[in-house]
């Protein structure tokens, strides 16, 4: 059933764990979280990013996902993530998304909060939530290469997350505190103190992006300081590549049905591991 972030998120904080938040740019990623959800009875959020547009137009996926969100027999959150312009976020309002983000993380602190402070005001027209960004993370969900910045330099200052959070009446915050998106290279180092006392100034629900590669003790930490929304993509979507490419290697496939429930298979999987952490079923 279609929800909203705001449901979602005071569910998560009710039960005292996050919900997973899956981008979910093709069908075979979309039906491995669905099934996942329903099947541990759980809330969900199902996302689809901007720059994703050129595989999966927000045209084409977008109102499959709503279709999708509708008839699932738990709740779904339909979501944009790391919307870049206020014309592509009413886009994904008009077809039905309950929820956008606003990356306005690479402005100036100013052009950022008035540009949020659109996001939200159009949002409000769509009776939809707003979650937006402050602080960098390593990595771009773009793909951007890193800029040489230290993490450390990039990381969210809680006074002015408080000030941001103020400013903007937004629904929830994307903060920076030692996550990358992408693959990572080395484990990546949470600042647990910084999410503390993120949440403490904010007073409103905290969103992990780069979540994919954390370990299951560091998500189950930053959950307890009060992450309520985990972004997660790249390792599930390099799950359904690694089954793929097995399933090439080992025998003669003629069907391409068969490589994408081979996919499937092992990206359900993979989230299935990443949601008993989330909703602390482990």
């Amino acid at each position: 059933m279609l929800a909203s972030l705001k449901e979602v998120m005071e569910m998560a904080n009710q039960g005292g764990y996050a919900s997973g938040a899956f981008n979910t740019p093709n069908l075979e990623c979309l039906l491995a979280v669905i099934h996942n959800a329903e099947e541990m009875n759980v809330p969900v959020i199902i996302s689809h990013a901007q720059l994703h547009e050129e595989i999966a137009p927000l045209d084409d996926i977008g109102p499959l996902m709503v279709y999708a969100a509708k008839n699932a027999k738990v709740k779904v959150c339909v979501h944009l993530d790391h919307g870049e312009d206020l014309d592509y976020l009413e886009r994904a309002l008009e077809i039905g998304f309950t929820s956008v983000m606003y990356d306005g993380s690479l402005y100036s602190y100013e052009e950022n909060v008035a540009n949020t402070k659109k996001a939200v005001e159009l949002a409000a027209k769509y009776n939809a939530d707003v979650e937006a960004e402050i602080g960098v993370m390593g990595g771009r969900e773009a793909g951007a290469a890193d800029n040489g910045t230290k993490a450390e330099d990039m990381y969210t200052d809680p006074d002015v997350a408080a000030k941001f959070v103020k400013e903007t009446g937004i629904d929830a915050l994307a903060a920076s505190f030692g996550t990358a998106h992408g693959l990572y290279k080395a484990a990546p180092k949470l600042d647990f103190e910084r999410i503390e006392q993120i949440c403490d100034k904010t007073g409103i629900p905290l969103v992990m992006h780069g979540g994919s590669g954390v370990s299951p003790e560091d998500y189950r930490k930053a959950i307890a300081k009060g992450v309520r929304k985990i972004n997660y993509y790249s390792y599930m979507s390099n799950a359904g590549v690694k089954a793929a490419k097995e399933l090439l290697e080992s025998q003669d496939v003629t069907y391409y049905h068969d490589i994408a429930m081979a996919a499937q298979k092992a990206m359900k999987a993979d989230v299935l591991k990443a949601m008993n952490v989330f909703y602390a079923k482990e």
